[in-house]
Formats: structure tokens, C-alpha cells, sequence
């Protein structure tokens, strides 16, 4: 179908070439149509390539070259109290990470892909090192600016990390060209990243571009043409990751979280603070295909209410993904950095996820029972 339609093109692009010429358009009105349309052709060809392909991106499950695939992806960390809101570009993420942060609110961190086709991404907050472990699990580089030294500074100065962070106290190696600050917000808030910037500071550190060879693949996804519908599962139509409650201290309460599933589009859209969670740069609500809670054991570090949360163990701790308006609940066991958490059902076979992008709730597993499925 799709060379029918480029092939109807080519001659629509000519007939109007031969209109035109005879209405006295010029050539310079002639080449600029041919131009436009072999830009739009080459597009259709490129998707078509892409639509053949055997090859499916880690992050998505969706159609990609081999290039593509192979390619690693980046993990932004992401301001997520009302002030920092909207945030750019985190529709453009693949994957969306969410955990509480210290004052009992959430953070995110957003995993790209293809980073050359990426505009820029804001805005940028300092990290946290169950974040590290969680970006660890894409073999992803990890931008930030700022952190929380005493917990994460001997880890984002190793070489277990491919860091880009801003020059701040207690980095090393800061990746100089990476951020820029916007004029239209007050700081802390206004940190935002330069993919391009950013590209040369992975040039100057000379970090790998690919993937591991040993790369083990977090998620399991359903052919694009065939998705699961979980018809025997219990319904999930709208998601409160911190309960209704609102005064509770797991994170997802004082924002007021929470996902609606849409049967029309197969899609989960997020709320907080009282209104859609809005993209700054279209104003459009953040929806994703599949969202997870992944339950892990945390606790408070110290008297500023920094938290740690467990990214590893082989306890099959509980997990709930949430996928064409279904639930279905297994466990999450992960044995090293080296490899990622992988989900799993009551027999122990991969929980497949439909395809597209997908939210992971980082939920407090003593806080459990505050979580709410409707």
C-alpha cells in the first residue's frame, strides 16, 4: 500500500510540474515542488524500511533499522515538583522512570532514543543514586546537574557510569557543553540540556556509542500486530500510585498522581497537582502505552529526609503492569548492575507489554497499601 501511495504521488507531483510550466510558474516554482515531494518520498521510504525490518527497539518494541537498535540510549533526570512544570520534551522519552525524592515528592528520569533527531530537554535536576541503578539497566548514559554527594558522588565518578553532569561541586569530570540555562525561569528550574552540546561532550569523553554485546533486555513486547488483551486479568482503568488520599509521605500523594486508560486509543493518560500533565512544547497530555509499579523497599537516609530504595534482589518482589486497560501482577528480580529487574507472572514467564512507551511507578513497597486500582 505504501508503494501504491508513493507511486500516486510521483504522478500528482508531475501533473502539477506540467500545469505549472503551463500557467507560467517557473522553474524555480517547479523544483521547489519536486524538492518537497522527494523529501516526503524519501520519509515514506524511510518508514517502509522500518516497517520490514526485523529489528524492534529494547525501549519501545517498535519498528527500528539495526542501527538503531544498537544505538545506546540516553537517561535525563528530570525536576518533577509544580515549579518544574511543564517539563520539554519528556513526550519524546521512551521510557518514563518516577520514584520519590526527599520532601516527599517525585522525581523522573526519562530514557531517549535516536538522540540526533532529539530537540532539547528540560529541565534538569540533580540525581539520586537508585536513579543511576535504574538508567543502569539500559546501559544508558546518565545526565544530570547536581546530585546528592555523600550517596552518589563516588558512583557517578567512576567509570561504572558514562556521566554527563553539570560543573558542579563534587563531579569530576563535568561535561561542559551539555547544559544551558533559560531566561524564562528562576533557578533551579531552569537548567535545560543541548543535545547538541551534549553530543560533543560524548565525543570528548569517548564513550561508547553501542550498546553491550552482553545487553540483556528489560522488557518483552507483543508483535506491533498483534497485542495482548489479557482478557482473563482484572480491569485497570484509572491507576492512584499514591492512593486518593493526598496526605500520605510515598511520593505520589502530595502531586496527586494518577493514570486514566482511554479504550479508544489503548492509551494511559497522567494527571497531577489537580490537571493534566501537560508537554511544554506541544501543551498536549503525556499518555503512554503500558505503566508499571515496581515495588521496592525504602527508607530515610538521613535528617533531609534523603531516601535509598532497593534496585536489586532476588526476593520476587511485587509488581503490577498495567496494559490495554488490564492488570497483571508478578514479580521483579534483579541479580547485578549488569543486568536489569525483568517481570515475570505467577509461572514465571515474561510479562509482555504491548508496544509503545511505557511509565514505571518506583512505588514504597511500606507504603504499599496506599495504592489504588480502579
Amino acid at each position: 500500500m505504501r508503494r501504491i501511495s508513493i507511486y500516486m504521488r510521483y504522478m500528482l507531483v508531475l501533473g502539477m510540474t506540467v500545469w505549472i510550466a503551463g500557467c507560467g510558474g517557473g522553474k524555480q516554482q517547479e523544483d521547489q515542488i519536486q524538492e518537497e515531494a522527494a523529501q516526503e518520498t524519501q520519509q515514506e521510504e524511510e518508514e517502509l524500511t522500518a516497517e520490514d525490518t526485523e529489528y524492534r527497539s529494547y525501549l519501545t518494541g517498535l519498528p527500528v533499522t539495526e542501527e538503531e537498535m544498537r544505538q545506546r540510549p540516553l537517561a535525563v533526570m528530570l525536576g518533577n515538583r509544580e515549579e518544574n512544570c511543564p517539563q520539554k520534551g519528556l513526550e519524546d522519552a521512551s521510557v518514563i522512570y518516577e520514584a520519590p525524592v526527599e520532601g516527599r515528592v517525585t522525581r523522573l528520569m526519562g530514557i531517549y532514543e535516536n538522540l540526533e533527531d532529539l530537540g532539547d530537554i528540560g529541565y534538569i535536576r540533580s540525581s539520586r543514586d537508585y536513579f543511576v541503578y535504574f538508567a543502569g539497566e539500559f546501559d544508558a548514559y546518565y545526565a544530570h546537574f547536581g546530585q546528592a554527594t555523600p550517596y552518589v558522588g563516588e558512583l557517578l565518578n567512576s567509570d561504572r557510569v558514562d556521566n554527563l553532569s553539570g560543573a558542579v561541586a563534587g563531579i569530576d569530570n563535568p561535561a561542559p557543553n551539555s547544559f544551558v540555562r533559560t531566561s524564562d525561569r528562576k533557578a533551579p528550574n531552569n537548567v535545560a540540556l543541548s543535545i547538541k552540546g551534549m553530543l560533543g561532550d560524548i565525543e570528548k569523553f569517548g564513550y561508547r556509542k553501542e550498546i553491550r554485546e552482553e545487553y540483556v533486555p528489560k522488557f518483552t513486547f507483543a508483535p506491533v500486530d498483534a497485542p495482548v488483551t489479557y482478557e482473563d486479568e482484572a480491569d485497570a482503568l484509572v491507576l492512584y500510585p499514591g492512593g486518593k488520599e493526598g496526605s500520605s509521605g510515598n511520593g505520589y500523594s502530595l502531586p496527586e498522581v494518577r493514570f486514566e486508560y482511554n479504550p479508544e486509543d489503548g492509551r494511559y493518560y497522567r494527571w497531577q497537582y489537580g490537571a493534566e500533565h501537560v508537554e511544554e512544547n506541544t501543551g498536549e497530555q503525556i499518555a503512554v502505552d503500558n505503566v508499571i509499579f515496581q515495588y521496592c523497599h525504602g527508607e530515610v537516609r538521613d535528617e533531609n529526609d534523603y531516601l535509598a530504595f532497593g534496585c536489586h534482589g532476588e526476593d520476587d518482589y511485587k509488581v503490577q503492569v498495567f496494559t490495554g486497560g488490564k492488570m497483571v501482577e508478578g514479580t521483579w528480580n534483579r541479580s547485578r548492575d549488569e543486568v536489569p529487574a525483568l517481570y515475570t507472572d505467577e509461572n514465571g514467564d515474561p510479562i509482555v507489554l504491548n508496544p509503545g512507551k511505557t511509565w514505571v511507578c518506583i512505588i514504597w513497597l511500606e507504603y504499599g497499601d496506599d495504592v489504588v486500582v480502579e
